[in-house]
């Protein structure tokens, strides 16, 4: 190191940082005092790449975060933009408004960004959503596949029966996502009839119960899952009056003849 470079303070590189030419910025970008990232950060001679190389850095203060987002480059960098949105300290203030901006699938990578906020996500999926109501079919197809399981679970609107299935085959819907679905008003016949024939989801008791609560499950398909159910279960849901009476009465009857076809002494929940 020249003796020139080891004198200098740290109020010397934030200023040199401020305004040095681009060729002359490389030493900057790993310097651990918050000052020299600040004033790198407003440097007018940084390009797209310089700014792109310090959001590299996931230690970066909210306040040099802000500086990145008002450059000129970024203004007009969709992938400044983007980083900006998936850097984990960026200030709430400074994603939201970026969200709009972003391709519906980045939207996706924001909501699957482990480092990203929780707000931020939940945001990004209504996004997500919102913009999901304009696009062709084989991309709705391809977003109920790899969204994140709250967009899948609020695609779950739908009647088109290859939508319902790339949904009901996602890998982050979870079963309260689905449980939380089922009792939705207006929900689609063809959404019920998917679950009670999907491999995955008629295995959860709780997906089986919440079936038979829906007054629009189809009947014979409710027959089916009455042997594998607790008695004590059966008859609460029969306390639910939404349940068409057909569907109750059949249901007490049947819960009536196993509690007589039970051996004496055993419990009556199974």
């Amino acid at each position: 190191m020249s003796p020139t470079r080891s004198a200098e303070t740290l109020a010397d590189r934030a200023v040199i940082a401020a305004v040095a030419p681009r060729q002359q910025t490389e030493r900057f970008f790993a310097d651990r005092a918050k000052e020299v990232p600040l004033a790198l950060a407003r440097n007018p001679n940084l390009q797209e790449r310089h700014l792109l190389r310090l959001l590299e850095r996931k230690d970066l203060a909210p306040e040099v975060l802000r500086e990145i987002a008002a450059h000129k480059e970024a203004v007009s960098s969709y992938r400044v933009k983007l980083a900006l949105v998936r850097h984990p300290g960026t200030p709430r203030l400074v994603s939201l408004p970026i969200l709009k901006f972003l391709h519906l699938f980045d939207l996706v990578r924001v909501c699957q960004t482990p480092a990203v906020p929780t707000d931020i996500k939940v945001m990004a999926e209504e996004t997500t959503l919102r913009k999901a109501e304009r696009i062709p079919r084989g991309e709705k197809i391809n977003l109920a596949r790899r969204g994140s399981g709250r967009v899948a679970a609020g695609l779950l609107r739908t009647r088109d029966r290859a939508v319902i299935q790339a949904i009901l085959d996602n890998p982050y819907l979870t079963e309260a996502q689905v449980l939380r679905v089922l009792p939705r008003e207006g929900l689609a016949p063809e959404v019920l009839d998917a679950l009670t024939t999907h491999e995955k989801w008629v295995r959860h008791y709780q997906v089986r119960l919440g079936l038979i609560r829906n007054p629009l499950t189809p009947f014979h398909r409710v027959l089916g899952f009455l042997p594998d159910l607790a008695v004590n279960d059966l008859r609460e849901i029969c306390l639910d009056r939404r349940m068409p009476e057909q569907v109750r009465a059949y249901i007490e009857a049947y819960c009536a003849a196993r509690l007589r076809a039970k051996p004496r002494g055993r419990p009556c929940g199974g």
